[in-house]
């Protein structure tokens, strides 16, 4: 009797912890007040904190009146005791894990010059030629740095 007694106590214990994991990504610019998309979803003015899921790479956009717009993709890595195995450990247990990732950005301030809008505008073309193309590098490097 003790022994099954044993075993379904050891199978109800996951039942009764408390234990979970959190993960919040934080993300700060300079200058701050800056609007931030996360996989095209907003999720705020910078500083600002976001809870999310999965670990991966997720697509960044940030942009202030006044400033150029970043467009990037960050990867959000997993610490080791995050990674699949660990992490069951780290779920069961009695407490709250926190696993923060931290993201800053700084912007420039944008030129707004007849001449800084065309270059802009090549190099856009350029781009939007090459991913119509199945290309991703620029094709004409002389449009760029006109």
């Amino acid at each position: 009797m003790g022994r099954s007694s044993l075993l379904i106590v050891m199978a109800c214990l996951p039942l009764f912890a408390t234990g979970c994991i959190r993960r919040t990504l934080s993300i700060t610019s300079t200058p701050s007040d800056a609007l931030v998309w996360i996989n095209h979803r907003e999720v705020g003015r910078t500083p600002v904190v976001v809870e999310f899921t999965h670990y991966g790479t997720y697509d960044v956009r940030i942009e202030r009146e006044g400033m150029e717009p970043v467009l990037t993709s960050k990867k959000a890595s997993a610490p080791v005791w995050d990674m699949p195995g660990p992490d069951l450990v780290v779920e069961v247990m009695p407490f709250q894990a926190n696993s923060q990732l931290e993201w800053h950005f700084d912007l420039e301030p944008r030129d707004e010059s007849l001449p800084a809008l065309v270059q802009r505008a090549r190099a856009f073309r350029t781009e939007a030629s090459g991913i119509e193309s199945g290309s991703d590098k620029s094709e004409d490097a002389d449009v760029v740095r006109m």
